[in-house]
């Protein structure tokens, strides 16, 4: 019986997959066109939202998720080094620097913000200009889900960045980070 069905349903996955591949494919080249350096090499599984002035550089190899989020404001850059792995739902947003380094992987829903908007006596929020600095992450650093990196960090090589934490300090090569605000955990990889 699971032969039959099997063979039966082959055509439909076949066909899925390609509807896949081509998705993929469509998403690559429309990504290209707005960053010319995307290497051939890198994968793209859905559209990239792009905001603002658009100056980004990509290294090789890379694997975006879909419903990513990259901004940029003005002089505002950002830089993604080689084999960077960027998953479902990350946004980027700078007004001054966002640089990730080689291999580092972020996951799901994180953002990494390098301004902030400054808060005025009498005038609405919405209105006020903002207040940037720039931000480094490392390579090989893992960011977790839902993590919020902010303006003016550096962030280690080798460093790890706990689901759902908030880091507004610099985190040390290979050191552990989570929580709110994210500080050191004990215990954690020999520490």
């Amino acid at each position: 019986m699971k032969r039959w069905l099997a063979r039966l349903l082959f055509p439909a996955a076949w066909a899925a997959e390609a509807t896949a591949g081509l998705r993929r494919l469509w998403a690559w080249s429309r990504l290209s066109v707005a960053i010319p350096d995307l290497a051939e090499d890198s994968v793209v599984l859905g559209p990239v939202e792009l905001h603002g002035s658009r100056r980004i550089s990509t290294g090789r190899g890379l694997h975006l998720y879909r419903d990513l989020y990259f901004e940029t404001v003005g002089s505002g850059e950002i830089v993604i080094g080689d084999r960077v792995v960027m998953s479902r739902g990350v946004h980027l947003v700078a007004f001054a620097s966002i640089r990730i380094g080689a291999g580092t992987m972020i996951g799901e829903y994180a953002s990494v913000r390098d301004a902030n908007h400054r808060y005025q006596e009498n005038s609405p929020l919405r209105d006020a200009a903002h207040d940037s600095r720039p931000v480094t992450i490392g390579s090989n650093v893992w960011i977790g889900r839902g993590a919020i990196v902010l303006p003016g960090v550096s962030i280690g090589d080798r460093a790890v960045v706990g689901a759902n934490a908030v880091v507004t300090r610099d985190v040390a090569p290979g050191a552990v980070v989570g929580g709110v605000p994210a500080r050191p955990l004990t215990g954690v990889r020999g520490q």
